[in-house]
């Protein structure tokens, strides 16, 4: 039997908001439209659905302009009692029907995906219910005999089996990050302890990588509570501890649902007076609170809720009465889609396992990088190493900077020197990258060398941007050999991968360098080989969207087209991803070209747009995306042909985007790959092993790739990998940055 046509989509957003939410929803919409299917919003979650009427409306292009840096969901949410009740769901299918709904796409957390499936596994009751109370047509039931439906997860807490990250807990941990760096300054002013208290309900995702991004001194997450039922003396110990080694500040991050290991819950206040009372001083609670929730999305919840939105509209077209409901989710750096329901009975399953105090089982359903992102967390907050065993051989590790700095930089450097001391070997610090060790700028490190490094932008070991060749190799060979370096950690850009390749290279004449070395991939640019995400470009795409929001701000008003410069020289991540981020409506990037017939093509479609009540254009290109046609070419011919239409202004954002603090998924992915990259050189040194290699998040995996696949993975001439997984969103970003001229028309 063929399957009955398609019909329209619904799409609502349910439970707690959460940033990004508008993301998916303008992605939702568009998609719909190009695909030439009919879209509607549902407003107020289930309320709306239970009430019908205004509340369910018809979307256009425009209904979804303009909102991509608004947090929140601008077509609202509501819990919804009466949608519990089956009666409330027999109104809510004849709501639907009226306006031939039969496909339904729900952005919400567990409890809003769960009522949606049964929503749908009741569909073919709710409609003979229907009939038989005459409140619709045999034929309007035969039109529409199943409800489909696909699930995003919109929620803070990340607390979702079947994705990675969810829609708006990025945002959320940039709130807590910021919150965390303010205070850590004002608590070393005073040698103040704070407790911050963060949302998560069950969940303990946000303490324990708020934790990591702000360099806390303690956590506490219902997942893992304290070994000992003694646990506030340990914590106090601990602290203490901290002071006498140097800290100034104390800052300790917990979780909404902390508890002991025998379920007692742990509040705030409680563990104020136990630090109070114990170390003497003044101790301040910070409940952050709503906060986390509210505001402008980042470009990482941006893009998310993009690509999961365009997904979903791909999902649910495809789906037959037949297939299971699916979830659509992050792996890795891939879009996936998993068994809605298996998703939430998986995530549900958490919660007991935390109820019934089986924590370990509770953290392997969290999954590998939650559990190896808290084992590291605690070695980076004791306040010293553990003490090197007697007949242990104590390796001589360096750690350097290479090629322009990138922000994450140091946070890699704490991590790997912590890693080092606390595995018991002795940690080098190189100053001014290849140049500096060639001069012989090496210096021991100790835990408190790195302390606060976590969130500072820059280098501060310093980095240099020179390829080294002739004397300064036999240099570099000399220094090694001279300070008894058994591996380097290189954490750079293009510069420090092609100078590790030729000191690998050069080993037949130099037997210093038979040594490991690995590269952690460290570039604004996100263009190294090996990896798909490079420690800075998560910052950088972050201060673009920012320059962009205020940008955008300040011409809407003015009937005006920004041209707007983005760095990465050949490399057009930044300029494409951060299109995405900003709904540019064009951009231009070096891997495609720019052309004559481009530019009369876009000039056509500014004027149409301008000509038909469009106030603002937006175009970014990538700083060297053509040597002809550049910024203020582009700029002068958009103006010229623009006439009386609107005026064009370029902004060249330069080293802003190289500036700030790091993002918090910069400084998490350089803890977990520095982390990674020490066991490897210890592992390397004590088997014996001398292999470079570089190290790179490709999908769902953390991989390394030997040195020597450098040339066959870079194209060298471009600076840029060879494959190039972005270009892939490619046409997402085309199809939501403006319509066709045939849905103009419409």
């Amino acid at each position: 039997m063929a399957n009955p046509p398609i019909g329209r989509i619904g799409v609502l957003t349910s439970g707690g908001d959460a940033q990004g939410m508008n993301a998916a929803l303008r992605a939702i919409v568009r998609t719909s439209i190009e695909r030439g299917i009919e879209v509607y919003a549902i407003y107020e979650g289930y309320c709306g659905l239970v009430d019908g009427g205004d509340l369910i409306r018809k979307m256009t292009w425009e209904s979804v302009g303009g909102i991509l840096h608004l947090g929140g969901t601008i077509i609202g949410t509501a819990r919804s009692d009466e949608f519990r009740t089956h009666e409330g769901r027999r109104t809510a299918a004849r709501n639907l029907l009226q306006h031939d709904i039969d496909r339904l796409i729900v952005i919400g957390g567990d409890g809003s995906l769960t009522g949606a499936n049964i929503f749908r596994l009741e569909w073919p009751d709710l409609l003979k219910e229907l009939v038989a109370a005459g409140e619709i047509t045999k034929k309007s039931a035969a039109a529409h005999p199943s409800l489909l439906i696909t699930g995003l997860v919109g929620s803070i807490d990340n607390d979702m089996f079947g994705t990675d990250m969810t829609i708006g807990a990025d945002s959320a941990l940039h709130r807590i990050t910021e919150a965390v760096d303010a205070i850590s300054s004002t608590a070393a002013s005073h040698q103040r302890t704070f407790v911050v208290k963060v949302m998560g309900r069950h969940c303990g995702y946000l303490a324990l990588m708020g934790g990591l991004a702000g360099g806390a001194d303690w956590v506490l997450i219902p997942e893992s509570p304290p070994d000992t039922d003694d646990w506030e003396k340990l914590l106090i110990e601990r602290l203490k501890a901290g002071r006498k080694a140097g800290r100034r500040d104390s800052i300790i991050v917990m979780a909404e649902g902390a508890q002991d290991r025998h379920g007692k819950y742990i509040g705030s206040t409680h563990v104020a007076d136990v630090l109070e009372k114990a170390l003497g001083e003044e101790v301040r609670v910070t409940v952050l609170g709503h906060v986390q929730r509210g505001g402008t999305p980042s470009a990482f919840d941006r893009n998310l809720g993009t690509r999961l939105g365009y997904a979903a509209v791909e999902e649910v077209l495809a789906a037959t009465p037949q297939s299971e409901p699916m979830l659509i989710g992050l792996r890795g750096n891939r879009i996936t889609s998993s068994p809605l329901m298996e998703c939430v009975e998986q995530t549900l399953s958490v919660t007991s396992a935390v109820n019934a105090h089986d924590y370990e089982k509770a953290m392997q359903l969290r999954g590998s990088s939650f559990k190896e992102s808290f084992t590291t967390l605690k070695t980076l907050l004791r306040s010293l190493p553990h003490a090197p065993a007697p007949e242990q051989r104590r390796l001589r590790l360096a750690v350097m900077h290479a090629g322009s700095p990138a922000p994450g930089m140091n946070a890699a450097v704490r991590a790997a020197v912590r890693i080092g001391l606390d595995r018991g070997h002795v940690m080098l610090g190189v100053r001014n990258g290849f140049d500096g060790l060639a001069r012989g700028e090496v210096e021991e490190m100790n835990w408190m060398s790195v302390n606060g490094w976590a969130a500072r932008g820059g280098s501060e070991l310093g980095t240099d941007r020179v390829v080294p060749t002739g004397k300064n190799i036999y240099q570099i060979a000399r220094q090694i050999e001279e300070h008894a370096i058994d591996g380097i950690l290189v954490i750079g850009g293009f510069i420090g991968y092609e100078t590790a390749y030729n000191l690998y290279s050069a080993r037949a004449n130099y037997p210093a360098f038979n040594i490991p070395i690995v590269l952690l991939p460290a570039s604004i640019n996100n263009n190294l080989p090996g990896s798909e995400l490079s420690i800075g470009a998560d910052t950088a795409l972050n201060n673009i969207t920012d320059a962009v929001d205020k940008i955008k701000e300040s011409a809407v008003a003015l009937r005006r087209v920004f041209v707007v410069e983005v760095m990465g020289r050949r490399c057009g991540y930044l300029a494409l991803m951060g299109g995405l981020a900003t709904g540019a409506e064009r951009v231009y990037i070096h891997e495609e070209g720019v052309n004559l017939h481009d530019l009369q093509v876009d000039v056509d479609n500014l004027n149409q747009g301008f000509a038909l009540g469009k106030r603002l254009g937006l175009m970014i290109r990538s700083e060297d995306a053509n040597e002809v046609y550049t910024t203020p070419f582009m700029v002068a011919l958009f103006e010229e042909e623009g006439a009386d239409l609107f005026d064009v202004r370029q902004a060249i954002l330069g080293h802003l985007q190289q500036g700030g603090n790091p993002s918090p998924f910069d400084r998490i992915q350089a803890t977990r790959l520095a982390t990674r990259c020490i066991d490897y050189l210890i592992e390397q040194v004590e088997t014996g092993g001398n292999l470079s290699a570089f190290i790179g998040i490709i999908g769902k995996e953390i991989k390394f790739h030997p040195v020597e696949d450098f040339p066959r993975m870079a194209d060298i001439e471009n600076q840029r990998p060879k494959q190039q997984w972005w270009m892939n969103i490619r046409p997402i970003a085309r199809i939501l940055a403006q319509p066709s001229p045939a849905r103009i028309e419409e």
